[in-house]
């Protein structure tokens, strides 16, 4: 870059600032380039709400007399209700915040009050993560050297203007990871990124310790050199394992105990720290040119999904490598133990965390998932979930330009009930050959086909009467416009991106366009969500309800039968005499079938193109719909089913004991070698009393862990008390009394066994296991849950066994 004019140059947005200069509001954007950081500065932006236009005199009047500083403006534009409004502008957030709450204390409504100027700025401009932009530099030569770190520098564009543009950056990264006692002290802080490491360790340097590891001297210190190696590395994203809510947050807490400023930032900047209204828990923080991502935030907005998103799990499931050290689970004291003991093993352990997270972001390609995810939508880098946010920055715009203003909370109907997915009664047993039919995409293929939108339906609604042709119509009373609408002209296009990302095997991009194009339906559905009206989401399910239902139908003349139906499946029984090329070619034809019928019966009835689309899915050579237990009624969301052959097969649980968190070891296993041994028609007997036995034995004594989430404090449960919170409350009471930190007070996850004085925690076990208590709870509720389709039963298996003595 050169100094003086900037034109035409693309970047991606990185944080975001409001702040005010004597002209007024400015926003500040920092962005990721090619050249570098750049801090790029938009001066003379306003607030801005609206009014009716019927109450913009009242309006004026009120502020006036106030004294607040406002310009007015009557536009295009009209709220759903078909009234025009004014637009009221304000060069001072206060002066803004202000007015919205003085016109609210005289009855005035205000619309579109909690959009804040940098989002407006960037919504109604199009932009979504990457921008091109242009302004001017004083610089006369060289970039900005950060205040503290001469080597890291900066480019300061001012009188910044900006643009929509297809950008994607090259981010770089750094691992982050704390180490420190119980109370919070510092021992170490480790860095890593794919070419260099370091650990920074409290200590007397040791001549033989390995390369990586900085001595300092004291707290202080440590504190003081993790800031200087952060702003000279340099990174645009510091990535960790609950960094933000644990690292991040005891760094600040030290650097103010003391009194260092804890400046990271691109500009020498400190952090800013914002609490979450809705959970007081929950911390949020900006770093001026710089974004923080947690890797168990983005895995779970990535919809990964494992029983526990501890580093030590997380890392075992996905590489297949665990922490380095001997007792995971008493970590924080083995921590301890090295830091007076052992410092190169304690440093080693804190690279090795690191370097865990390093690798978990590049096998899953989060921080790819993340920018793809923000050049969609919008959405800040580091946000967490932000559906509603995202749809309103995809929708906002386009509904301004049609010349309507979006509604505020509450605005929509509340006296409807929208329902959920179908699901169908099952009708249980053991079967032979079920095929799964799939609709893919439903709830997005629904709102493209019967063109559901929030603005279509105010159009519709107007229209229905009028010139019934021009409508589609919905549930509840709702009519979609066939023509004006925008939600489903927005999820055709990404649906379209994500075809062509699955061409090109692009998984995080894939898997981004299908989060968000499946979130538009929980948005509609959300009363956190100012275009939340039942009327919109009804005419989704209530819609799929009848595409189930009719689809069922026709299966049904067929001659094959429907043994259950979930949400946007349908599950097919076509009997035992068919092969594997028989039942796929079935699979095949009922797929085309229903298409067709489809299509054909859309066109007849609603004048519409269908973009509903079945799919034939899978094919159970073996099958399993169970029963509720105690009962004969079939149960819903649970099954069991034997896809494949040979070295390919597999067994697929729903629902079942073996796909959840809150069932032992013991209890899986024994599933799945049971439910095999019942799909191969093998004998079962032998199997049960051996697994009985060797229960009675302690052979599986490391199987019988049970391990369960405290959602809340531990003196908030009263009543019911579960298992797992006497385990917690007999465990603090031994720290309690043997003055160690009390580990279960503030919720967690905590690991139990069963014992015959009740559930005590692994490392406080001091009574006997109660192994009846696993072979009837456990062992007993499994094998009943299949032994009968064989006509068997657990206890007649076990009481054959004691007969014999």
């Amino acid at each position: 870059m050169q100094s003086g004019v900037y034109g035409q140059l693309p970047g991606f947005v990185l944080s975001r600032q409001i702040q005010e200069n004597r002209q007024g509001i400015q926003l500040v954007f920092w962005l990721h380039t090619d050249n570098g950081p750049v801090k790029l500065e938009i001066d003379g932006e306003k607030a801005v709400f609206f009014v009716e236009t019927t109450s913009a005199p009242h309006a004026v009047k009120t502020l006036n007399q106030h004294n607040i500083s406002h310009q007015t403006q009557e536009l295009n534009l009209t709220n759903y209700n078909h009234n025009q409004v004014t637009g009221f502008y304000f060069q001072r957030l206060n002066q803004f915040y202000v007015a919205r709450d003085r016109l609210k204390d005289q009855g005035i409504k205000v619309y579109e009050d909690d959009v804040r100027p940098d989002d407006r700025f960037l919504m109604e401009r199009f932009i979504y993560g990457s921008l091109v932009f242009t302004g001017t530099s004083n610089q006369k030569s060289q970039p900005i050297q950060h205040p503290n770190c001469p080597s890291a520098t900066y480019h300061n564009i001012q009188q910044g203007r900006a643009k929509s543009a297809t950008y994607t950056p090259n981010l770089s990264m750094l691992s982050l990871d704390v180490e420190c006692s119980f109370s919070g002290e510092l021992y170490s802080i480790g860095f890593y990124q794919d070419k260099r490491q370091i650990v920074i360790m409290i200590g007397i340097p040791e001549p033989d310790a390995p390369d990586y590891i900085v001595w300092v001297e004291d707290e202080k210190a440590l504190l003081k050199a993790t800031i200087d190696l952060i702003n000279q590395w340099d990174p645009d994203t510091i990535i960790g394992w609950n960094v933000v809510g644990f690292d991040m947050r005891l760094l600040q807490k030290r650097c103010d105990l003391h009194k260092i400023p804890f400046a990271i930032g691109r500009d020498g900047g400190q952090l800013h720290w914002r609490q979450n209204r809705m959970s007081p828990d929950q911390h949020f923080v900006m770093i001026p040119g710089r974004v923080t991502l947690d890797g168990i935030d983005l895995l779970k907005t990535a919809t990964y999904n494992f029983p526990s998103f501890s580093l030590e799990n997380v890392a075992q499931s996905l590489l297949g490598v665990g922490k380095d050290i001997d007792d995971v689970n008493n970590r924080g004291k083995e921590i301890t133990r090295k830091f007076h003991q052992d410092k190169q093993a304690l440093a080693k352990y804190n690279l090795m965390d690191c370097k865990l997270v390093w690798d978990i972001f590049i096998k899953t390609q989060l921080l790819e998932f993340a920018v793809l995810r923000s050049n969609l939508t919008g959405l800040e880098l580091d946000r967490i979930g932000g559906s509603v946010a995202a749809f309103t920055n995809l929708y906002l715009p386009k509904l301004h330009r049609a010349g309507y203003i979006a509604p505020n909370l509450g605005d929509g109907e509340r006296d409807l009930v929208s329902p959920g997915g179908y699901v169908m009664d099952s009708i249980p047993g053991l079967y032979k050959n079920v095929l799964v039919l799939d609709f893919k995409s439903l709830y997005p293929s629904i709102i493209r086909t019967f063109k559901i939108d929030p603005m279509g339906m105010v159009i519709g609604l107007q229209s229905a009467e009028s010139d019934p042709g021009s409508v589609i119509p919905g549930y509840d009373g709702a009519s979609f416009s066939r023509e004006q609408h925008f939600l489903p002209q927005i999820i055709e296009s990404l649906w379209a991106e994500r075809d062509k990302a699955k061409a090109q095997k692009n998984a995080p991009l894939s898997q981004a366009i299908k989060i968000i194009m499946n979130s538009f339906y929980g948005v509609l559905g959300s009363n956190g969500c100012r275009f939340f009206d039942p009327r919109l989401s009804g005419s989704i399910t209530k819609r799929s309800h009848d595409l189930l239902k009719t689809t069922q139908s026709w299966i049904d003349e067929l001659g094959y039968k429907v043994i259950y139906g979930d949400t946007d499946s349908i599950f097919v029984s076509i009997g035992e005499q068919h092969d594997d090329s028989d039942a796929q070619a079935i699979g095949k034809t009922l797929m085309n079938l229903i298409n067709q019928r489809w299509q054909q019966k859309l066109a007849d009835d609603y004048n519409i193109s269908s973009a509903l689309e079945i799919e034939f899915e899978t094919h159970f050579h073996t099958f399993l719909m169970p029963t509720v237990r105690g009962t004969d009624i079939g149960t819903k969301k649970r099954y069991a089913g034997l896809v494949g052959r040979d070295d390919k097969e597999q067994l697929i649980f729903k629902g079942l004991e073996s796909v959840r968190t809150d069932w032992t070891e013991l209890a899986k296993c024994f599933q799945q070698n049971l439910y095999l041994k019942v799909f191969h028609h093998e004998p079962v007997d032998a199997y049960i009393l051996q697994m009985v036995n060797d229960t009675l034995e302690g052979k599986f004594d490391h199987m019988l862990t049970y391990r369960k989430r405290l959602r809340r404090k531990l003196d908030e449960y009263q009543k019911n008390v579960p298992p797992h919170v006497k385990a917690a409350r007999h465990a603090d009471e031994i720290h309690q009394a043997t003055d160690k930190p009390l580990r279960y007070q503030n919720k967690g996850w905590i690991e139990y066994v069963m014992t015959m004085a009740g559930p005590q925690t692994l490392e406080h076990q001091q009574a006997p296991i109660d192994y009846q208590l696993y072979i009837d709870r456990q062992l007993a509720a499994i094998a009943d849950g299949i032994l009968p389709f064989i006509g068997k039963d657990f206890a007649s298996i076990c009481d054959q066994q004691m007969q014999l003595f």
